[in-house]
């Protein structure tokens, strides 16, 4: 059934958004949400191993690699996807992609925001794509910001997903999401990601691991979890 309800993630590279959050996308959208991913990059640089070591390609070839790997995998997990093409190894935005990604906040008003953790000292792409992140969520919910009085709009929660090696990205999870559902979804969008297929048992091990912890943690059977970090407080009338 659609919902009126939105989601929006952030994400450096291409497949930051399937490892770490192809759950929680294809969890959402399976239940009619609205899921939009704003991808900063193509990941040509240092996400690109295996498509790099094809005799004679070029920068040109492994960005359109990229892109269409990206759309296949957004369309398996039933999410839009928009780039923005900043580059990476280093990732560099621009005062019009900050613009443009608050403008995408005032259209689609999402009820989530997911992107990276706030530190890795292994990338730097990723804490840059949250401060990123943050700052349009910041902008946006400023009145003054290309007013316009029939606006309605508020500062959705967000929720960090899990770097690659959280226990040196100060990465604290308080909430695990149970993805049992969508685990096959999941999966098959790890494997359009060709130019990094290294990494589709290990975050499947991580999937699983999560589940492992997200069963123990509620009670109830869990074999497949997403682990994400609340950067704001929840605010509740009852702890009961």
């Amino acid at each position: 059934m659609p919902s009126d309800k939105t989601g929006l993630v952030i994400t450096a590279h291409p497949g930051d958004f399937v490892w770490r959050a192809g759950g929680a996308i294809a969890l959402h959208a399976s239940r009619g949400m609205r899921v939009v991913i704003l991808c900063l990059s193509y990941g040509e640089r240092g996400e690109s191993q295996f498509a790099w070591k094809q005799p004679g390609v070029t920068m040109a070839d492994v960005k359109a690699q990229r892109r269409d790997e990206a759309e296949r995998a957004a369309a398996i997990l039933g999410a839009e996807i928009e780039f923005m093409d900043a580059g990476d190894y280093p990732l560099r935005t621009t005062d019009a992609m900050l613009d443009r990604a608050i403008d995408i906040f005032h259209a689609i008003n999402p009820s989530f925001v997911l992107s990276h953790s706030l530190e890795d000292p292994y990338n730097v792409d990723h804490p840059e794509a949250t401060r990123f992140a943050q700052t349009a969520r910041i902008i946006a919910q400023a009145a003054g910001h290309k007013p316009d009085p029939a606006r309605s709009y508020a500062a959705p929660p967000m929720f960090l997903f899990e770097p690659h090696q959280p226990e040196q990205c100060g990465f604290k999870p308080n909430v695990i999401l149970n993805i049992d559902d969508v685990w096959e979804t999941k999966r098959k969008a790890f494997e359009v990601l060709g130019a990094q297929k290294h990494l589709w048992e290990y975050y499947t091990r991580v999937a699983l691991n999560r589940g492992v912890q997200g069963g123990r943690n509620s009670g109830r059977a869990m074999t497949y979890g997403e682990a994400y970090q609340r950067l704001f407080p929840e605010a509740l009338e009852s702890l009961a």
